[in-house]
């Protein structure tokens, strides 16, 4: 088929035309799933101070060389440290201070003892009054139950990478630095038009001749699970006026990308290449995959443009395969797409085009096995609902036999598969 575009090239073409996106600074409460901008790094030491790991009593360690179980060490008690306080107090031979979790070790005091290992009655959070003395039953060595100064982070350590998608355990890292913002890159902001007469709303009832928009659905969906931010254009009619309008609307959102699905392939009312042809350019039409050959990719007002087929596995297929790596592109994110290897259960036809063939998996014999969903028709969006993945038949081969080991690139995680 030497009028469609190969699938790698046609990938590579887009991307080549695609810059990410410039930075901005967000509140850190706002950057989970985030990609930050410019490295972090820390101006401060974590812990802060020595503090205790432990609810007990700090000490000097030679004060408990000869405590044991069966033979005590008596200490007088000469303060008491609550967490969130600090004490003036110098801790001297032959004294301890109470502590509690976090506090700060007094000078003087190089471990704490837990309160389990003495003869205290006291419980962690009572206000139990101060004894004069406390018997140790154990012995420590400098730095026991003791967290060290600087002992998790140190002041001018590059704690999170520009690049790094931000994650809680990142958040709370910035959190404790005092980072209370973060230079992060933009998401990217994608308009998504659904054209077709026979389209009507979700919430209308349906009367002969018209279905459910689904795909502006679906393709909103994904456009959120990969880190964009969809703005929902109404629907376009099949007239060269809606069209233009529609797409005019959608330029006046000040988009990163715009998504169109139906109104690309051949037919008397695919009117949308006639108005992207008016009002920019379409770089190439028809691809050699399938599901999904009538897929056009261009610019509208400057703005990059993917024409997705209407079909609904055709516009999910084409999005995964070519809209998916654009929007990570744009956000300064790696296409971080899985592929494993499994066996196929069954044989399976293909006309030539490079196929994406909706597969279950289910680990046999120390392998992936996979079979086909049921009909690969374009229109049946359910078998995408089933499908742990797809399983890539190359151009050029138009049968595969029963225990061929193929390319299948996932739709779910791998640890989701049962």
């Amino acid at each position: 088929m030497p009028d469609l575009l190969n699938v790698d090239r046609a990938l590579a073409t887009i991307l080549a035309t695609i810059q990410p996106l410039a930075s901005e600074l967000i509140p850190l409460e706002n950057a989970l799933g985030r990609t930050l901008a410019e490295a972090v790094t820390s101006n401060v030491n974590l812990p802060p101070f020595p503090n205790s790991s432990m609810d007990g009593f700090a000490v000097q360690s030679a004060d408990t060389l000869n405590a044991s179980a069966d033979k005590g060490v008596a200490l007088r008690l000469v303060a008491d440290i609550p967490a969130g306080t600090a004490s003036a107090v110098v801790l001297r031979q032959g004294e301890a201070a109470r502590i509690m979790t976090g506090a700060p070790l007094p000078d003087g005091a190089d471990a704490v003892i837990p309160v389990e290992s003495t003869d205290a009655k006291w419980t962690p959070g009572s206000d139990t009054a101060l004894p004069p003395s406390v018997t140790i039953h154990r012995s420590l060595k400098g730095g026991d139950y003791v967290r060290k100064a600087g002992e998790d982070i140190r002041s001018g350590e590059t704690l999170v990478k520009a690049g790094t998608k931000l994650r809680a355990a990142e958040l709370g890292i910035l959190a404790a630095i005092g980072q209370a913002a973060v230079k992060v890159y933009r998401q990217p902001h994608v308009a998504i038009i659904s054209t077709g007469d026979e389209l009507i709303e979700v919430s209308t009832e349906l009367t002969p001749g018209k279905i459910r928009d689904s795909n502006s659905y679906t393709i909103a969906a994904l456009v959120t699970e990969h880190g964009g931010i969809p703005i929902k254009i109404p629907t376009a009619r099949d007239t060269l006026e809606d069209v233009r309008q529609r797409f005019r609307e959608a330029l006046d959102q000040q988009p990163d990308l715009i998504i169109s699905s139906a109104g690309v392939s051949v037919g008397a009312f695919d009117v949308v290449r006639t108005i992207i042809d008016e009002m920019g350019h379409v770089d190439f039409w028809k691809i050699n995959l399938r599901p999904g050959k009538p897929l056009a990719y261009g610019q509208v007002g400057g703005v990059p443009f993917f024409g997705l087929p209407g079909n609904p596995v055709s516009a999910m297929v084409t999005f995964d395969v070519f809209v998916r790596p654009t929007l990570l592109k744009l956000a300064h994110q790696k296409d971080d797409a899985k592929h494993i290897e499994a066996a196929t259960s069954e044989d399976i036809d293909s006309d030539g085009r490079r196929s994406y063939i909706r597969v279950n998996l289910k680990r046999e014999q120390n392998q992936w096995v996979a079979r086909t969903t049921g009909t690969q028709s374009s229109g049946a969006l359910s078998s995408m609902m089933l499908a742990d993945g797809l399983l890539i038949i190359p151009e050029d081969v138009t049968f595969l036999p029963a225990g061929s080991i193929s390319p299948i690139r996932l739709l779910r995680p791998l640890e989701e598969i049962g």
